[in-house]
C-alpha cells in the first residue's frame, strides 16, 4: 500500500493480517522455509489484527496522525515526474 502526501512524499508498506501470517508460518513449517516457520519478517511490514480495508485504513490513518508511519513504512521519495 502507499501513503501519499499532498507535498509529494510517498511511503510504501505491506499489510498482513494475523491470520495470513499464521497460515504462512504453518506452510513454512511444512516446507522448511524460514527455519521451519519459526520466524516471519518483511521490510516495511505492518501486521493488523482484523481483515478488511476499512480497518486497515484506520490503522494507517492512526500511524500518520501519530507520525509513527516513519518507523513502519519505507520512504520511497517523491514521484519522478520526468518519466
Amino acid at each position: 500500500m502507499w501513503v501519499i502526501f499532498n507535498n509529494g512524499q510517498r511511503w510504501s508498506g505491506t499489510i498482513y493480517t494475523l491470520d495470513v501470517v499464521h497460515r504462512l508460518m504453518d506452510r513454512w513449517q511444512r516446507t522448511g522455509e524460514c527455519l521451519g516457520g519459526r520466524f516471519f519478517y518483511i521490510r516495511d511490514g505492518l501486521i493488523v489484527r482484523d481483515r478488511g480495508i476499512p480497518g486497515m485504513v484506520d490503522v494507517v490513518d492512526d500511524l500518520v496522525r501519530s507520525g509513527d508511519y516513519k518507523c513502519v513504512f519505507r520512504d520511497v521519495g517523491p514521484e519522478d515526474t520526468d518519466a
